[in-house]
């Protein structure tokens, strides 16, 4: 049993998977091709947003709107601990101070009373100029955007959505990376809409910061090839990438449907036995992960050394919050500065989850655990 079945959906796709990789090579644009604008195109029609930028990585995807915005050293970025180290690393980069922000115990998204509270806190320090939001799309389910756009409009700040794990998911009828002034999302293979090797994209409905977004994409540059406006980087997306993404987005929300419907039958097997994903109305997610919780981090480790036992892969995102890594060390953030994360963090464990998933293969793992 796999955990992300890639090879079940390429063996659905494979002759227009094939035909799209042979056409690029047969025209040999492989940087800026005609497969990334009319990538491009499709998913700024997907998300209902006005300009999509194409690019190398989920990561350059969140890098890229915070250095359009010139945020740097003495800046405050709010954001969730619960996350993969990508969400915050682009703050750092920056040179800006990730502010941690604790999360829902539901939803294991941001707490938008408690991100509220770090604002209020960091502006009465005086230490550090507050100045944009990530909130991030957690295991596919969309974050509370009307309390958070709230609060952002209150305190003047811009918003990010990290929508790298929720690409395809709905909050009240739009698409995940709708929200914000501007939001990125990653093609990791992993993801709900993966590329065969990296990939990422970034949204905004701003054409003055769309345009700012492609300078940055190569190098910063200006009017004249080598005429470096800004300081930028090296985030193009390849053609071939762009070429398969487009061959797996015909499919995708069908896929997103199989996948919904192998999350209500996980619920509904395991719902007596653990505590399963909450989604509240008016929420839909992308399912990248199906996380439940155990106990106690005892019981998280039997389960999952049973499931082991009998052929089933599972994994922890994520077993150390962002507060309590090394990286983070020189914030001064301390165990028990974030309970609820902290303790979702010591219960979480994922189980496989892909559209291709048999019934009885997720009766097998409800039977196991």
């Amino acid at each position: 049993m796999q955990f992300i079945d890639l090879k079940t959906q390429y063996a659905r796709i494979k002759e227009k998977v094939d035909k799209s990789i042979m056409d690029v090579l047969e025209h040999g644009q492989y940087v800026f091709g005609p497969e990334i604008k009319e990538l491009e195109e499709k998913l700024a029609q997907y998300t209902g947003r006005k300009y999509c930028l194409a690019c190398s990585s989920g990561t350059d995807a969140l890098l890229i709107p915070l250095m359009a915005w010139g945020i740097g050293s003495g800046d405050a970025v709010f954001t969730t601990p619960f996350t993969f180290v990508a969400t915050a690393e682009v703050i750092s980069l920056t040179g800006a101070t990730p502010v941690f922000v604790d999360i829902d115990k539901d939803t294991y998204n941001i707490d938008p009373n408690k991100l509220e509270e770090a604002i209020n806190r960091v502006k009465s320090e005086r230490k550090l100029n507050p100045k944009a939001i990530i909130p991030v799309d957690l295991f596919g389910l969309p974050a509370d955007y009307d309390s958070i756009c709230g609060i952002a409009d209150k305190h003047d700040l811009k918003i990010l959505e990290d929508g790298a794990q929720g690409f395809g998911g709905t909050y009240k009828g739009k698409k995940a990376c709708h929200f914000g002034e501007a939001a990125g999302t990653s093609f990791f293979p992993a993801k709900p809409l993966g590329a065969y090797g990296d990939g990422g994209a970034a949204f905004t409905d701003d054409k003055e910061l769309y345009d700012i977004f492609q300078s940055i994409r190569v190098h910063g540059y200006g009017s004249q090839r080598y005429d470096n406006v800004r300081l930028g980087m090296n985030g193009r997306m390849d053609s071939i990438q762009a070429a398969v993404l487009l061959a797996k987005l015909e499919i995708f929300d069908e896929e997103i449907e199989l996948r919904n419907k192998v999350a209500n039958r996980y619920t509904q097997g395991l719902k007596d036995k653990l505590v399963t994903p909450t989604i509240p109305d008016g929420y839909e997610s992308a399912w990248a992960q199906y996380s439940v919780l155990a106990d106690n981090s005892e019981h998280r480790e039997q389960i999952q050394s049973r499931l082991k036992e009998n052929g089933i892969p599972s994994a922890i995102y994520y077993p150390i919050p962002l507060h309590l890594q090394t990286a983070y060390a020189y914030l001064g953030y301390k165990k028990g500065d974030m309970p609820i994360t902290e303790d979702i963090s010591e219960r979480v464990f994922s189980l496989p989850m892909h559209p291709y998933l048999k019934e009885e293969d997720i009766d097998k793992i409800c039977k196991t655990i």
